[in-house]
Order: C-alpha cells, then structure tokens, then sequence
C-alpha cells in the first residue's frame, strides 16, 4: 500500500475518532434538532450558501465514513431548507457520500472489507453483479440491508461507477423525500417510528419490486430458453 492510501486512510479513521471522542452523536437526535431548530433557520436566513454548503459537507462525510445520524439529517434538511430544496440537497449530498464510501472500499479497503463483511455480502455481490442497476435499485428502496453495507458490497463488484451512482440517486429519492417532508412538519414527530410506519415501509417494497421486475424477467426468459 503506498503512502498516499495509507494518509487517505489515517484521516478517515482520525475523522471517526474524533467523532466519537468529541460525542458529536449528541447533537444529531430528534431532541436536538427541535431544540436548535429557530437557531438553524436564523442562521440560514442570514447565511445561505453557507448553511447549505455546511449541510451538505456533514451530510457528506457522514454519509461516506458510515457515522450515526443520517436520519436525523434529512430530517434537518426538511425542517431548515423545506420538502424540496431540502430532498435535493440531502439526496445529492447522500449520494455523493456513498459515491465515496464505493471508491474506498473499492481502491483502499478490498481486503479489510472482505475480511470483515465478506461472508454477509457473498449475496449482494453476486446479485449485483449479475443484475446490476436493478438490484441496486431494488436494495435503496426497500430496507433490507443498511445503507453502508450496500455501498462496501457493490465497491467490491465490478458495478460500474456510473451504474452506481445512477441507482443510488434515484433509489434513495423516494425514501429521502418521506424523511425531508416528515422534517417539514418537525412538531409533529414525537419519535423516529411516527415517520417509518408499516404502510410507508410498505409501498417502498412494492416500488423495490417493480424495479426488480426487469432482472426476473430476464433471468425466466434465459431458463426458458436453455
């Protein structure tokens, strides 16, 4: 391993670190964010492009090193920028933080990846890398597996990166926007289970199931013909 991978590394664990030893985590819980939530909109009020960019930064990085707290983010989004602005800025911002976590766990991490997950994500590879763009959006939709582990399994396929961050932005749209607008109407959230209820876990299923239609077909029509 050369140096440059060895720096990149040394920075994600001190980053990960300092997360935990600082207990940043305190600030990303529900109680948190309806207590400073007049704060955070002050702020953007005053501070635009800031913020945003701030958001998207945190959003980013928590999103790439795998930390706690993205929930409470998109919840963030919609209770600071609105169900909107606030979706393309937690979606885009997710995306590029999982576009992240693949190429590290593609170029720096195979080996420790494979040592430590490999055995839970044997499925998830093979399915991605006969099925592609299909499965993943199957998997962003419905919450099978966490987030993180989706990026480190598909990182460790030979998924194009293209068809990476393809599947991951349009897959996690629907999923971030019922969080963004639940963070619209913050008041009315008393806990994180108001947001993800049966009926809403429900249709995420049925919209992973249309996505993965076209593999069942293909995968039927190549039986049928040999």
């Amino acid at each position: 391993m050369n140096s440059k991978k060895i720096i990149l590394i040394m920075i994600g664990l001190a980053t990960v670190a300092l997360f935990f030893y600082l207990d940043l985590g305190r600030f990303l819980t529900l109680e948190s964010l309806k207590a400073n939530r007049q704060l955070l909109l002050a702020f953007y009020a005053d501070h635009t492009l800031l913020m945003v960019a701030a958001f998207m930064v945190i959003y980013i990085i928590q999103t790439a090193l795998a930390l706690p707290g993205a929930v409470i983010l998109s919840l963030s989004a919609g209770a600071v920028f609105g169900p909107l602005l606030g979706t393309t800025y937690a979606v885009t911002a997710a995306s590029i933080g999982a576009t992240l976590s693949f190429l590290i766990t593609r170029y720096l991490l195979r080996e420790a990846v494979l040592n430590r997950f490999g055995s839970k994500l044997e499925t998830i590879n093979k399915e991605l890398e006969e099925r592609g763009i299909n499965y993943l959006l199957f998997l962003r939709l419905v919450p099978v597996f966490p987030f993180f582990l989706i990026n480190l399994a598909a990182g460790l396929t030979r998924l194009p990166l293209r068809t990476f961050v393809l599947g991951t932005f349009f897959g996690i749209i629907p999923g971030g926007f019922v969080f963004v607008n639940a963070g619209a109407s913050l008041a009315t959230i008393n806990s994180l289970s108001d947001i993800a209820s049966p009926r809403v876990l429900g249709s995420f299923a049925l919209l992973g199931l249309f996505a993965l239609i076209p593999a069942l077909y293909g995968k039927v029509k190549k039986q049928a013909d040999s």
